[in-house]
């Protein structure tokens, strides 16, 4: 039986892009799933993402306009809404960010060419040309199949201003915003589920101390109003996991923020928040396991948050919103000035499957995250240079765990064994589990090390298939003349003395179904 196991894995690691194989005997992670103990399903909206006009995010990567070269629907890049639509994108979080906290709506309606030209302060200070607004938006959440989650203008427009742009969105009446809709050529309302009262009301968006914060929540959730039918969500603007202390902030927030909905939270695995953050490629071992050991944090940042919401709504009625995260370097070498245009490796692979799952384990909160950002900035989906387009190793992630939406998780122990590099100790293997809706048992298994495989071991019986996602190096990555070098591979479980073992590789993501 072990001569068995041992070909599975030789017969994995054939279909893996080419590694150093181990040297030594890989080590064994007992885990255990308790299938006894189901948690809160997982909401789909936790695989949420996030579009700003920010560099290349909007411009030429979602959107070429309906008179370019480039294949589009109406304007919309063919390849990319094709990507978007085959990992089922629940919803898209925009304008921004910072740059929502300049934007004034009634710029980016009406006819194109009218629309007025601006700087964008935020981000370059390039010319805005509007001509990505509104009803742009709101048709691709409707191609899309996703829910929208506009972020209104608190930090430098007036609540009567925020009124009137949901109410040109939302408003089926005999109204003159309702009416300048349908002029502009959309007849019926569109459904608007989320709307986020400002964004980082402590930074860009105002530089407010959390009770100025709480005062104007309060003050403007008050005056937005949408159909009672539409069931749609207020978000408040919550605190940031890189500034320190954020529990204070969510506190006053959740007393004195008026009715709050949902909170919002910011968090990103970022080696520095002043300064150079480090290479997006050709980093060592030093920056794998930093970046890794950052990503892991979330889980006690969230804990943070979550006891803070559990001290004063024990009813759990408020939700955690994560609807800016992701990992954040240095910008391409050569890349436009304040693009944020980032390269993404298997390591951001790795840090898309840790902090996924740590979303998994705390779903009666958190029930909508959105990774910064979807298409050419930071930790995205998809990268695009004029007609090409590829696929990232993160947007593999998202493909590969589509089956945990709507899942019903369980607890996975996992035994103690660590990855250490220097002073940095790791997990050596995460896992989650849960029971998709086709009735299927799912586990994700990530193997932090970059250098040796491991022997993942649980109290399961039977055999699993699925995909798994390695690279050749720590900084393995797609790129435009290589856009394959990095996807996923099938891969399987085999039973050994009637318990389910996996051989995961070295810097590995896998996600896999139990028979």
């Amino acid at each position: 039986m072990r001569t068995t196991i041992r070909l599975a894995m030789l017969a994995v690691l054939a279909t893996l892009p080419a590694m150093a194989q181990p040297s030594a005997p890989a080590p064994t992670v007992d885990v255990a799933i308790d299938t006894n103990a189901p948690g809160a399903v997982i909401d789909r909206h936790i695989y949420g993402q996030f579009a700003e006009h920010l560099g290349r995010g909007i411009y030429g990567g979602i959107w070429v306009g309906p008179n370019s070269k480039i294949p589009n629907i109406h304007g919309y890049r063919k390849d990319v809404v094709a990507a978007l639509k085959a990992i089922h994108v629940p919803v898209v979080r925009w304008p921004g960010g910072c740059f929502a906290d300049n934007y004034d709506w009634r710029d980016g309606i009406g006819p194109r060419a009218k629309r007025p030209v601006r700087i964008n302060v935020n981000w370059g200070d390039v010319t805005e040309d509007n001509s990505f607004g509104t009803h742009e938006y709101m048709d691709l959440m409707e191609l899309l199949g996703a829910d929208a989650y506009v972020s209104v203008n608190v930090g430098s427009m007036t609540p009567l201003d925020a009124q009137r742009w949901i109410e040109y969105i939302t408003s089926d009446q005999n109204a003159t915003l309702a009416n300048e809709r349908r002029k502009n050529g959309r007849q019926k309302p569109w459904n608007l589920k989320y709307i986020g009262i400002g964004n980082e009301t402590w930074g860009c968006g105002g530089n407010m101390s959390a009770e100025v914060a709480a005062s104007n929540n309060a003050r403007y959730t008050g005056y937005i109003r949408t159909p009672a039918a539409m069931g749609t969500i207020k978000v408040a603007s919550g605190a940031s996991g890189n500034l320190g202390d954020d529990t204070a902030f969510a506190e006053t927030l959740l007393k004195d923020g008026g009715r709050i909905q949902a909170l919002s939270y910011h968090y990103y695995a970022m080696p520095a928040t002043r300064g150079p953050k480090g290479p997006a490629t050709g980093f060592g071992e030093d920056k794998w396991a930093q970046e890794l050991s950052l990503a892991v944090k979330m889980e006690d940042l969230v804990r943070g948050q979550i006891a803070v919401m559990d001290k004063i709504d024990p009813q759990k009625r408020i939700a955690l919103y994560v609807d800016e995260w992701g990992s954040w370097y240095d910008q391409e070498p050569g890349s436009h000035p304040g693009f944020l245009y980032q390269q993404n490796t298997i390591r951001d692979a790795e840090v898309a499957a840790l902090t996924l799952n740590i979303f998994h384990r705390h779903t009666d909160r958190i029930k909508l995250a959105a990774i910064a950002q979807m298409v050419n900035v930071l930790q995205a989906m998809i990268l695009t240079d004029k007609e090409k387009m590829i696929l990232t190793p993160t947007y593999h992630i998202f493909d590969m765990y589509q089956p945990f939406m709507e899942a019903t998780p369980y607890k996975a122990t996992v035994s103690n064994a660590t990855y250490t590099y220097g002073d940095t100790k790791l997990p050596l293997i995460d896992v989650s589990a849960a029971r998709g809706k086709d009735g299927k048992l799912y586990l994700a298994i990530v193997n932090t090390d970059p250098h040796r495989a491991v022997s993942v071991r649980t109290n399961l019986a039977g055999s699993a298939s699925g995909r798994i996602l390695a690279g050749a190096t720590m900084d393995a990555h797609n790129s435009f003349t290589a856009p394959n070098a990095v996807h996923p591979v099938p891969f399987s479980g085999a039973s050994e003395n009637g318990k389910l073992v996996f051989h995961m590789p070295a810097m590995a993501v896998a996600v896999v179904a139990v028979n």
